[in-house]
């Protein structure tokens, strides 16, 4: 097993594809997807299904630390046709081939969505528990499930990232109460998962991944004292023009 090895799965999206432009000449990656077409040949990809349990187990071969981003991202997706067979099942697959090979580390694409059910109001803390708004977030709330579980015998460290709204903000916009103060910007999500990656941890943790906005939806103060996080962007000071964003 390499001591440093990371699987990416999702790698194809937004925010895979954000985290291996930025670290990939940096760590040790592995990126995976459904199609690898689009990945660098300096890289190392695999096809992947996150359906197929045996792609799984391959998939995690000498790995040392998964960062499972791999999922179906529409909140308003189809229980039986996705959330079901790609966000629960498959993430219950990836769990299961990262305990089976040896994994030490396995960092899952948890979501705002997952706590969408307390009032807009409310401010959600780290501790506090699942209260999805949908059945996109019910199935991000049974990631963390599976995930605590997984760490119970201490032999995998185990971190659901609740990552909210990541997005392009640009002065002037009007973007919703809520949107804003969700908000995450691409360079401050890929910092918290590369934390994630190697902070001093063991268990399971609740990360919560929002920017350094005026008002959070999610409180962040401790993801702070847990990973070391340290935002950068604020959608306030983008939207007002007060602060060019990168």
């Amino acid at each position: 097993m390499s001591a440093r090895k990371i699987l990416v799965t999702g790698a194809a999206g937004k925010i895979g594809s954000a985290f291996w432009t930025a670290y990939g000449d940096e760590l040790d990656l592995r990126l995976a997807d459904v199609d690898v077409s689009g990945f660098p040949d300096s890289v190392e990809r695999v096809a992947l299904d996150i359906r197929d349990q045996g792609n799984c187990l391959a998939a995690c071969e000498g790995i040392e630390t998964v960062i499972h981003l791999a999922a179906d991202p529409n909140a308003d997706a189809d229980f039986m046709t996705s959330v079901l067979p790609v966000n629960i099942v498959g993430t219950y697959n990836m769990l299961l081939a990262a305990k089976a090979q040896g994994c030490k580390r396995f960092i899952f694409a948890s979501s705002a969505q997952a706590i969408e059910g307390y009032p807009k109001d409310v401010q959600v803390h780290e501790f506090m528990a699942p209260r999805p708004g949908n059945l996109y977030g019910v199935g991000k709330a049974f990631g963390e499930a599976l995930a605590s579980m997984y760490a119970n015998d201490g032999q995998m460290t185990t971190v659901a990232v609740r990552i909210a709204n990541v997005a392009e903000f640009h002065p002037g916009e009007t973007h919703s109460p809520r949107d804003v103060a969700a908000f995450i910007s691409s360079r401050d999500v890929v910092a918290l998962l590369r934390n994630c990656v190697e902070a001093e941890l063991s268990g399971f943790h609740v990360i919560h991944g929002v920017s350094d906005n005026r008002y959070k939806r999610l409180a962040i103060d401790k993801t702070r004292e847990v990973v070391g996080y340290q935002p950068r962007d604020d959608a306030f000071g983008i939207l007002e023009g007060r602060v060019q964003p990168d």
